[in-house]
């Protein structure tokens, strides 16, 4: 098994895409992605991009991928945050997570940004197992806002 890790591209975005739908019913949300291919792609290619990517690639193949963009913490500074971790599920367990996830702590290091903050589903006793390798800290403490506002 051949594995290369990459930087996300545009035409990488329907297969992204893909993952984002299979990311959601694994978390009990499916009907909850109403992004549009179009608003995604420009999103992350468009003239002012907000997120940039990582994939994982067995042979031509996008298998995985992390999905992070800048945010501003006025305590700490620019920090990473990674709002997707995706690996297929049945490539899961064979060091696609780990890859990527090393690939993104060399990215926040030559961007001089501060730290990598991200959220796990309490639940998720498997990807929690995987950010307690990395000596991740946990915050219960917090509460998760969030409102929707449309034009």
């Amino acid at each position: 098994m051949k594995i290369k890790i990459r930087r996300a591209v545009k035409g990488d975005c329907p297969r992204l895409l893909e993952l984002i739908n299979e990311l959601a019913a694994y978390e009990k949300a499916p009907g909850e992605v109403t992004v549009t291919l179009e608003h995604f792609m420009n999103s992350g290619f468009g003239k002012r991009p907000v997120w940039w990517a990582f994939v994982a690639e067995e042979g031509a193949k996008v298998e995985g991928f992390a999905l992070y963009y800048i945010r501003y913490s006025t305590w700490k500074g620019q920090r990473m945050y990674l709002e997707d971790l995706i690996v297929t599920e049945k490539m899961r367990g064979k060091g696609l997570g780990k890859l990527l996830f090393n690939r993104l702590i060399m990215e926040a290091q030559e961007k001089k940004l501060n730290g990598i903050a991200w959220q796990v589903l309490e639940w998720n006793e498997t990807a929690i197992k995987f950010y307690k390798k990395y000596n991740a800290t946990f915050d219960p403490e917090w509460v998760n806002c969030a409102i929707n506002v449309h034009a």
